[in-house]
């Protein structure tokens, strides 16, 4: 299964395990194991790199679970578990960019310091007047 470009899982590292449905199929008057959970052990694998573990392991864990029981079919239940842990694994290894730091321009510091004001003045004529006044 090829998750990115660079990284390609074996199916024989991913392990599928069937039971019973509460959703559709999982009523059907003949039962079938329709609910189909895909897991993949992070430690285990061969095709990952240390980075990329450590990577994958920070963001979910000791392994990576995708679960599907939309279906009343088994077969597409497989199929779009498989495809859930694909998007997951592909999230998991995304790089995040570095963050640039900006600072805010002047028109937006003085639309903040107006609004600012604006909201004081309101909450000011909102008391009640003092013996002064």
């Amino acid at each position: 299964m090829t998750v990115t470009r660079e990284v390609a899982v074996p199916l024989a590292e991913i392990e599928i395990r069937t039971s019973r449905s509460s959703g559709p199929g999982g009523q059907h008057a003949n039962v079938t194991a329709s609910r189909v959970e895909a897991v993949f052990e992070i430690a285990a694998s061969t095709v990952l790199t240390d980075e990329q573990r450590s990577r994958l392991a920070a963001r979910h864990g000791n392994q990576v679970v995708a679960v599907s029981q939309d279906s009343r079919s088994q077969a597409r239940n497989r199929e779009q578990a498989l495809e859930r842990l694909r998007e997951k694994l592909a999230a998991g290894l995304a790089v995040p960019r570095e963050r640039r730091r900006t600072r805010p321009k002047r028109a937006a510091r003085e639309r903040r310091l107006e609004v600012k004001r604006r909201t004081a003045e309101r909450k000011r004529a909102r008391r009640p007047p003092t013996r002064d006044e």
